[in-house]
C-alpha cells in the first residue's frame, strides 16, 4: 500500500490524491497553512487521514510560532481555528487539532519551555498516526467476522488506506475478509462528483489483488438486485450520539436501497469519528462545495455554465438504516443511543486511566 503521508520532523509529505490513479506524486507541506489547503483541495482526504494531517499541522504551527517569537496559547488557538475551518463535517479534524492544543495548554501550565512543548506535541501527533493504523486493523478483524463466506460486498467512496494512515476502515474490513477467503467480489460506486470510488477505491483494491468491479452511483440498487450483494460497508466522517452518520454524499441512498433489499448495511469508523456532543444527524454541519465540481468532470464541462448546482459533500444516514457500526472496540448494534453512550464512558475511563 502507498503511504498516505510521511512525517519529516519539519514537514509533512502527503500523497496527492487528486492525481490518482493517473499519477503518484507527493506534496511537501512545510507550513500548517499548506496542510489546511491540502485538506480543502482534497489532496489529503478521508476523516482519519485528515485528523492525522491536522495533528502534524498543529506541530508545524507551533514550530512556526517559535520561529516568530510568539509561541503562546492565544496565537496557537488561531492556528487551531484556521485548521478546523478547512472542512467542517469531518469531526476527526477538530478532534486532532483540539487534542494537540490541549496538550500544549497542559504543558504550558506545567511551566514547560516552548521547545519541550514542541517535542511532546510531535510525539502525540505520531501517536495519533500510529494508533489509527492499529485501530483500523482491529476494525478489520471485527468487521470480517460479520461477513459470510462468498461475500459480494458493495462500498461507497473511499475508506481505505488512502483515507486513513494505513489499512483502512471499510476497506480494512474488506482486506481482512479477503485474507480469510470470504470475498467473491467488491462492487465500488464511482462516487460522483469527484470519483473517489472509481479513482481511489478501485485502484487500491487492484493494487492488493482483491476482486473489484466499478459501477456508477445510480447502478447501486440494480446491482444489489442482480448481483447477489449480501453486505454493504462504508466509512464515516461524523457519527452522532444516536447513531446517525454523515458520510460521502450518496451513502444515504445506498443505505435506503440496502434496506429495501434486506442487505445488512455497516459503517466502519474509529471512536475519533464519533461526536458525543451532537445528539442527532440534524446537528451535523454539511459542507457545500463549489458548483464547478458538479458542472465539470476532470476539467471537462458537463453542464451549461449558467446552470444552478447543489453540491453537498456529505449526507446523513439515519441510524435506523444502519445494521451495525464497526469500531476498534467491537461492533455497536442498536439501541445506538444506549450503546454509544457506553462507548463514550469507556473511552473517558481509558483517557482518565491513561
Amino acid at each position: 500500500m502507498v503511504k498516505t503521508m510521511e512525517w519529516q520532523h519539519d514537514a509533512l509529505e502527503i500523497l496527492d490524491q487528486t492525481k490518482l490513479p493517473v499519477e503518484i506524486s507527493f506534496i511537501k507541506c512545510t507550513t500548517y497553512l499548506r496542510i489546511a489547503e491540502a485538506i480543502k483541495r482534497l489532496e489529503v482526504r478521508g476523516a482519519p487521514a485528515i485528523g492525522a494531517a491536522a495533528g502534524f499541522a498543529m506541530v508545524l504551527g507551533w514550530q512556526q510560532l517559535m520561529r516568530e517569537g510568539r509561541p503562546n496559547l492565544q496565537a496557537f488557538a488561531a492556528v487551531r481555528d484556521e485548521l478546523t475551518a478547512a472542512r467542517p463535517t469531518a469531526v476527526n479534524l477538530a478532534w486532532a487539532a483540539n487534542k494537540l492544543y490541549a496538550k500544549a495548554d497542559e504543558l504550558a501550565g506545567q511551566g514547560k519551555m516552548p521547545d519541550e512543548i514542541a517535542a511532546q506535541m510531535e510525539m502525540l501527533a505520531i501517536k495519533i498516526y500510529d494508533d489509527d493504523i492499529a485501530c483500523n486493523k482491529k476494525m478489520g478483524e471485527y468487521g470480517a467476522e460479520l461477513l459470510p463466506p462468498h461475500t459480494r460486498i458493495l462500498t461507497h467512496c473511499n475508506a481505505g488506506a488512502l483515507a486513513t494512515c494505513g489499512w483502512g476502515t471499510a476497506l480494512g474490513v474488506i482486506r481482512a475478509a479477503h485474507a480469510q477467503g470470504k470475498i467473491d467480489m467488491v462492487y465500488a460506486d464511482e462516487t460522483r462528483p469527484l470519483l473517489q470510488g472509481a479513482r481511489l477505491t478501485v485502484w487500491e483494491l487492484m493494487q492488493d489483488n482483491i476482486p473489484v468491479t466499478v459501477i456508477t452511483d445510480n447502478m447501486a440498487a440494480w446491482t444489489m438486485k442482480q448481483k447477489g450483494i449480501n453486505a454493504v460497508v462504508t466509512g464515516a466522517d461524523r457519527i452522532a450520539l444516536n447513531g446517525d452518520t454523515a458520510n460521502k454524499i450518496g451513502t444515504y441512498g445506498v443505505a435506503l436501497a440496502a434496506k429495501h433489499h434486506g442487505i445488512p448495511f455497516y459503517i466502519a469508523a474509529p471512536v475519533s469519528t464519533f461526536d458525543f456532543n451532537i445528539a442527532t444527524g440534524a446537528d451535523i454541519p454539511i459542507e457545500e462545495r463549489s458548483a464547478d465540481e458538479v458542472k465539470r468532470l476532470q476539467g471537462v464541462v458537463t453542464a451549461p455554465q449558467d446552470a444552478l448546482a447543489f453540491n453537498p459533500a456529505f449526507d446523513v444516514t439515519p441510524a435506523e438504516l444502519i445494521t451495525g457500526i464497526i469500531t476498534e472496540y467491537g461492533v455497536i448494534k442498536p439501541p445506538y443511543l444506549e450503546n454509544i453512550k457506553k462507548l463514550q464512558l469507556k473511552t473517558k475511563e481509558e483517557n482518565f486511566n491513561g
